[in-house]
């Protein structure tokens, strides 16, 4: 049997789908999930391991579910730095509701890259220096974030180093197609070394596949004692550098803990861990509706010494008591 609706049933029947329509579209607007695009510095998921996990962590304790409150779109430069406008284009364009650069080069990218999607950087020395924010407290525009202040640690960082290698002429290892922070880091280093009466050789490489010819050279040249820059290439090589140093006899100082848990000797930095965890904070703020220019840069407020003494023993090194005495740390 065929059924037939009458003209004034019909009549309510559309009015009820107009109400319903922009009902339905409200709905499906609220319940969008956010997009987070983020900027890596090196190649894989599994270079970054530890950071991605702290971030992943941070946004999961703020209640978010991964694929289901929140996409993570994960970009990786390969490290090399000229990757990052494109990447930061694509991610644009995609497009995300929020950007999180990780390094200097990432954030300059990013904010070129848009003037309407907000960023939170990470890892990046001097925010103001580099002309990313306004000032700390206030950034202005629509990028804030967190410096790891690794530049402000140089003359620490080698002072611990001497007490540890008792003198001696240090390799200073750094990534120049990192720029502006390279050639910071290097000025910081000479003078440090200078300071304590250390002879520094500076040895540039952008490659990762010339760490075994930089190594064996300064092997040939009797070096005992490198310091490396706090680098994307250097940390996703972090394992192999590691070994290097150690088929070599040399010992290391480094600008994270990730290097010492991978065989390093010894390193002396804030916790990068807790940055990225403090970066899903502030993601969150934003996605909530805060404006960046009022989320003030964060700054580190503790630095750990941290001490590998397997390393130290197959380099056949005596930690100095008083060094052990002051680590945060002690990987035996």
């Amino acid at each position: 049997m065929t059924a037939f609706i009458g003209r004034r049933e019909f009549i309510t029947l559309l009015g009820g789908a107009a109400v319903a329509w922009p009902l339905a579209a409200r709905a499906q607007q609220a319940t969008k999930i956010p997009k987070i695009g983020v900027l890596w510095p090196t190649s894989s998921e599994a270079e970054e391991e530890p950071f991605i996990r702290s971030l992943r962590s941070g946004l999961q304790e703020l209640g978010y579910v991964e694929g289901s409150t929140v996409v993570l779109e994960n970009r990786y430069a390969s490290r090399q730095y000229d990757h990052f406008a494109f990447l930061a284009a694509e991610l644009v364009r995609l497009p995300v509701d929020l950007l999180i650069a990780v390094t200097l080069p990432a954030a300059l990218a990013a904010q070129k890259a848009t003037r309407s999607i907000p960023i939170v950087f990470v890892l990046v020395h001097d925010p103001v220096a580099t002309k990313l924010v306004d000032s700390f407290p206030r950034p202005g525009g629509l990028i804030t974030g967190f410096s790891h202040m690794s530049l402000d640690l140089t003359a620490k960082r080698l002072e611990l180093f001497n007490e540890m290698t008792q003198g001696g002429a240090i390799a200073f290892l750094v990534n120049p197609a990192n720029e502006q922070f390279a050639s910071l880091a290097i000025e910081e280093t000479r003078t440090a070394a200078a300071s304590l009466q250390l002879p520094l050789r500076v040895i540039e490489t952008a490659m990762s596949d010339q760490l075994e010819d930089i190594f064996a050279g300064m092997a040939a040249e009797r070096v005992k004692n490198v310091v490396l820059a706090s680098d994307a290439m250097f940390f996703g090589e972090r394992t192999r550098i590691a070994e290097l140093a150690l088929r070599y006899r040399m010992t290391t100082m480094f600008a994270a803990r990730e290097h010492v848990l991978a065989n390093g000797l010894m390193s002396y930095a804030p916790s990068f861990t807790a940055l990225f965890r403090s970066a899903a904070s502030y993601a969150d703020k934003i996605l909530k509706g805060a404006m960046p220019s009022d989320l003030p840069v964060g700054q580190p407020t503790k630095f750990e010494l941290v001490i590998n003494l397997k390393t130290a023993k197959a380099l056949g090194i005596e930690v100095p008591a008083t060094l052990l005495a002051r680590a945060d740390e002690v990987i035996e």
